[in-house]
C-alpha cells in the first residue's frame, strides 16, 4: 500500500477538521514527502496534549499515542525538543475546548 506524502496527509487533515469547524493552524511545515507529523491538542485553558504516529506491535497498524501531555508550556517546550533533533517535522496545533482532534477516526492513522 502506498502512502501519502506529508504535505497531502496535513491537507486532508485539516480540510476534516474545517468541516468540523475545529480551527487548527500548521506551527511548523516539515518535508513536502516525509516528513513526520506531530499533533498538539490545545484545550484553550492552558493545558494541551502532544501526538505522535507511532505503530501498535501486536496488529503491525499505525495509531496516535501521546507524545506528552500537561501544561501548554510543557508541551510546547516538548514539542521544541522534538524541532531541534528533526528538521522535516511538522507541527499542527488544533484548538478545541472539547479536545476534538478527530484523530481517532478511520483513515487518519494511514
Amino acid at each position: 500500500m502506498t502512502r501519502l506524502t506529508a504535505d497531502l496527509w496535513v491537507a486532508a487533515y485539516l480540510t476534516r477538521l474545517r468541516l468540523s469547524d475545529i480551527p487548527a493552524f500548521i506551527t511548523r511545515k516539515g518535508d513536502a514527502t516525509a516528513g513526520a507529523v506531530l499533533v498538539k491538542m490545545n484545550t484553550l485553558d492552558g493545558r494541551a496534549v502532544a501526538y505522535q504516529r507511532s505503530f501498535d506491535l501486536m496488529t503491525g497498524d499505525r495509531c496516535w499515542v501521546a507524545l506528552t501531555g500537561g501544561d501548554e508550556a510543557d508541551v510546547d517546550a516538548a514539542l521544541e525538543r522534538q524541532k531541534s533533533f528533526d528538521p522535516d517535522l511538522w507541527v499542527i496545533e488544533v484548538e478545541d475546548r472539547a479536545g476534538r482532534h478527530l484523530l481517532d477516526e478511520p483513515g487518519l492513522s494511514d
